[in-house]
């Protein structure tokens, strides 16, 4: 199988037990988390070589981070240690037309502190095939977004394929922000990944499409792919369309464009949602993993569409799921008997 880098922060999710609100309980669920991670996770669990790197402190909650990433087959060699604190974020699960909510508490956190010499980027890019990195990680810190531009220069240097899942967080960083950062490094990526919010508000493009109406008419994606594609130079570009009739119940299908054909997913009712966190990362660990292995971009699609509908049926930010299974759903198995 291929080695797979990818670059972020892993952080301490603490979330009331259920569907509880912060406010009535006594005590959090530890989860850990984090968009890279979890696409490493992902890409672990479809037999990759997967490595993420990141910079966490040599105290015990630093540690607790690394065997998380352990227990599920993520290799842990490239992380450095150091730093004063883990970061940390609050999440209660929403329900019914409740939304989920997300706390953050990740500023001066070890890898938003780290410095450029903390990593030999050409040695972690040394013999790699894929490099995947989101709008999360530059959105952390200047000092992240200095070592992000590096990581993808190294990547280049040799001749590994970089994906970016747009990924973009209000709470960490303003529109403008975001764009002024973003838009230099996409010379830098092969394969695009965002939703429409995504793409307005770190590229700043603007779909043609009624998204928060539930109207995700794969048509008015087109131009804004095939504009993407031409300013930026991406191979691929693709995009997931959620349609939010409440907390718990969404429609799920996704679009690809490799600067010829347009592809669209079948759709996925996905009732009831157990946990959407990470749904878009194990969506970029699928697609990852597709066009890694699998002969058409429409193939891609499908086995990561099928992953990230499993994805929400699970606690926690990791997709815990395996080729064989995400395969099943993909070919048809969705009546969720058991199987004997």
């Amino acid at each position: 199988m291929s080695k797979v880098i990818t670059l972020g922060e892993i952080m301490l999710r603490l979330s009331p037990e259920g569907c509880k609100r912060f406010v009535q309980v006594d005590s959090f669920d530890v989860i850990w988390g984090g968009g890279e991670a979890n696409v490493a996770v992902s890409c672990a669990n479809y037999g990759h070589d997967a490595y993420f790197v990141s910079k966490l402190p040599t105290h015990e909650i630093g540690q607790a981070a690394v065997n998380a990433l352990r227990r599920y087959g993520v290799h842990t060699d490239y992380i450095t240690r150091g730093g004063n604190r883990v970061g940390i974020y609050y999440c209660e699960t929403g329900a019914s037309m409740r939304p989920s909510k997300v706390i953050y508490d990740r500023a001066g956190s070890a890898i938003a502190e780290a410095m450029p010499e903390d990593f030999d980027f050409d040695k972690i890019m040394e013999g790699a095939d894929w490099f995947h990195w989101s709008g999360i990680t530059p959105a952390i810190s200047d000092k992240a977004a200095e070592l992000t531009r590096l990581a993808c220069e190294a990547a280049k240097r040799h001749g590994v394929t970089v994906s970016c899942d747009l990924n973009f967080r209000k709470k960490l960083w303003t529109s403008e922000k975001a764009q002024s950062i973003m838009r230099p490094l996409m010379k830098y990526v092969d394969v695009c990944i965002g939703n429409e919010e995504d793409a307005q508000l770190c590229l700043g493009f603007k779909p043609d499409a009624d998204v928060e109406g539930g109207n995700t008419d794969a048509e008015g994606y087109k131009g804004i792919f095939k504009a993407m594609a031409e300013q930026f130079g991406f191979k691929y570009v693709a995009s997931t369309l959620r349609e939010s009739f409440s907390a718990t119940h969404n429609g799920w299908k996704a679009m690809i464009y490799n600067g010829k054909e347009f592809y669209e997913s079948k759709r996925y009712d996905i009732n009831p949602i157990i946990d959407r966190v990470g749904g878009g990362d194990s969506f970029s660990g699928g697609l990852i993993h597709g066009l890694l292995t699998m002969p058409t971009q429409g193939e891609a699609l499908e086995f990561a569409v099928a992953a990230s509908a499993l994805k929400q049926t699970i606690n926690g930010d990791f997709n815990l799921v395996s080729e064989a299974e995400v395969k099943a759903l993909a070919g048809g198995s969705a009546n969720g008997r058991v199987q004997r």
